[in-house]
């Protein structure tokens, strides 16, 4: 019951935008910064990020929003970030993550990860169906935001990089396998890996390798080396 509730508290359409805004930044955010980007009064930004902190959606904390500490650096303010915990909702009742880990465990130690890899090229082939390998990152982008992987520019404001040259990776805050990838990275993250270069194709603009990083997918994708300027 209380995944229930976590997920009809996104019924409330401002306290939707709250939670995708917060969500998009991979950063704590605060109230100020979230009441803007929905458009809402501070106050409504505060009742609403606290509704979705108490179902357990966002988790929220205290820091100095002005880069400064000591006296005259001001009190500490609110900040949420996106909560670790999963949420599912399924009537009637259905384990599948029970069923992906126990698979994975055979998998795992019946060394198919060769196989398993395979398969996943083939689904993604299949994804794909008969469209070209993916034209670019735009492309690439608009495929992986479609399979949940919110997908982002790394280091880039628009398509600009840091230090203002044009971005040329896409970086994934969310795995759609991060239960299982959890308790059997190599194998899970191979098949990831393996899904995303049938999705996207191999011979294409972009290619996907593997980069793990804490918090995030553990494949980028990237312009190939002959495409970069």
């Amino acid at each position: 019951m209380e995944d229930i509730e976590a997920i009809a508290a996104l019924q409330d359409p401002v306290r939707r935008r709250l939670y995708e805004y917060v969500v998009a930044q991979g950063r704590e955010v605060g109230r100020n910064e979230a009441a803007e980007a929905a458009g809402v009064a501070r106050t409504l930004a505060a009742h609403h990020l606290d509704k979705l902190a108490e179902v357990g959606l966002l988790e929220s904390g205290s820091r100095r929003l002005t880069g400064r500490s000591g006296p005259g650096a001001g009190r500490p303010a609110k900040v949420y970030t996106r909560a670790r915990a999963e949420r599912t909702v399924s009537l009637p009742a259905r384990d599948y993550r029970t069923a992906a880990e126990l698979l994975a465990e055979a998998a795992e130690e019946a060394g198919l990860d060769a196989g398993l890899c395979a398969a996943a090229r083939r689904r993604g082939e299949v994804l794909r169906g008969s469209a070209a390998p993916c034209g670019g990152l735009e492309e690439a982008m608009e495929l992986l935001a479609a399979r949940g992987y919110e997908p982002h520019l790394e280091g880039a404001e628009g398509a600009q990089g840091a230090a203002g040259a044009a971005a040329h990776a896409v970086r994934m805050r969310n795995c759609p396998f991060h239960a299982v990838a959890e308790r059997f990275p190599p194998l899970i993250c191979g098949m990831n890996l393996a899904l995303l270069e049938g999705l996207l194709g191999t011979d294409g603009p972009v290619r996907a390798r593997m980069d793990a990083r804490p918090g995030e997918c553990c494949v980028v994708v990237e312009a190939s080396k002959a495409n970069h300027h």
